[in-house]
């Protein structure tokens, strides 16, 4: 089969291949997929730089964990009926050597989900770590209707699909962004408001919006920088969902102001949230695409020998709004 790999960490250019390997065969419990959309996440672009030292002890990886395409062969007679279903899947390459930048892949049944014959495998290999993220950010705490949800980075492609759960749950959406592109998005997205990245002006800004009431809850993309400001804003038992801190990685908490505040924190990383909560958030997904009701962006499309210019743009963040999706 055709697929691309990497034998060593580094540069997209310097370590990515793509020729022929051995088609796999699926074990029992698992189904085999021809994968027509694999979609490249920023975890990938961090695997391959080297964050998972002990990722090459296989001696190579297919990237990507997420992706689509159609079930063609099965491990054991229990998933025949299976064979020929469209799929969406997830975590083909979390605690795994081989991903979704192949022709083919094999993985355990549960993580290939009914995609919905109205979608097209572009949208469902966008469905994995972005929406399943969003989904967890939302709704790992309750949410009221009307209450006052902050989500930064609303035009990311978490950010984007976390603005969406967000309305649908009833809340009032701000969003915050970086330029006037970043604010239309947000927009399309369902935020009914959208101010610039937290800043100097921003406790004010938001604060004269909801007329001195404070946030309920509060989702953040980018926690170093924003946390001291987000702080000023969110009421007394407020929630914080976060998900990345890349431009601080290492932020220092003002501990006391937060426990003054009986602030509840949540740390969301999608490979490993509870299994019930991956189940949630396959359930809303699967009925969000039946109904066709959720905003999907798709940035750009690449064979697969041109992996490596896929991966600079999420890399040199150019892909800014939406998916980028390698075609195997």
């Amino acid at each position: 089969m055709l697929a691309a790999w990497y034998k060593k960490f580094g540069s997209a250019s310097d370590v990515l291949e793509v020729g022929e390997l051995t088609e796999p065969a699926p074990a029992k419990g698992e189904v085999k997929i021809r994968i027509h959309s694999s979609a490249v996440n920023p975890s990938d672009i961090k695997k391959r730089l080297g964050s998972s030292p002990d990722l090459l002890d296989n001696g190579l990886v297919i990237p990507h964990s997420d992706g689509a395409g159609e079930i063609v062969e099965v491990g054991d007679d229990n998933l025949k009926h299976r064979i020929g279903e469209r799929v969406w899947v997830f975590e083909a390459q979390h605690n795994r050597y081989h991903g979704t930048s192949a022709q083919f892949v094999c993985l355990p049944s549960n993580n290939a989900i009914t995609l919905p014959k109205n979608i097209d495998y572009d949208i469902g290999a966008m469905m994995g770590i972005p929406a399943m993220t969003a989904h967890r950010c939302v709704f790992n705490s309750r949410i009221a209707e009307g209450c006052y949800v902050l989500i930064t980075g609303g035009a990311g492609r978490v950010g984007h699909y976390a603005i969406q759960w967000a309305k649908k749950s009833g809340a009032f959406v701000i969003a915050t962004a970086s330029n006037s592109k970043s604010f239309e998005e947000c927009k399309k997205a369902g935020a009914d408001v959208v101010f610039s990245h937290p800043s100097e002006n921003f406790v004010e800004e938001i604060l004269d919006y909801t007329k001195g009431k404070l946030i309920d809850k509060v989702i953040d993309g980018d926690f170093g920088v924003n946390f001291n400001h987000i702080l000023n804003i969110i009421k007394p038992n407020g929630k914080i969902s976060t998900y990345a801190s890349m431009t601080d990685m290492k932020p220092t908490l003002p501990f006391y102001q937060m426990m003054n505040l009986n602030i509840e924190l949540k740390m969301v990383f999608v490979y490993d949230m509870p299994q019930k909560s991956k189940d949630s958030a396959i359930e809303d997904i699967t009925i969000a695409l039946e109904d066709d009701k959720l905003v999907h962006r798709l940035y750009k499309q690449y064979e697969l020998s041109e992996i490596s210019q896929a991966h600079l743009k999420i890399e040199d963040k150019q892909a800014t709004y939406g998916a980028v999706i390698v075609k195997p």
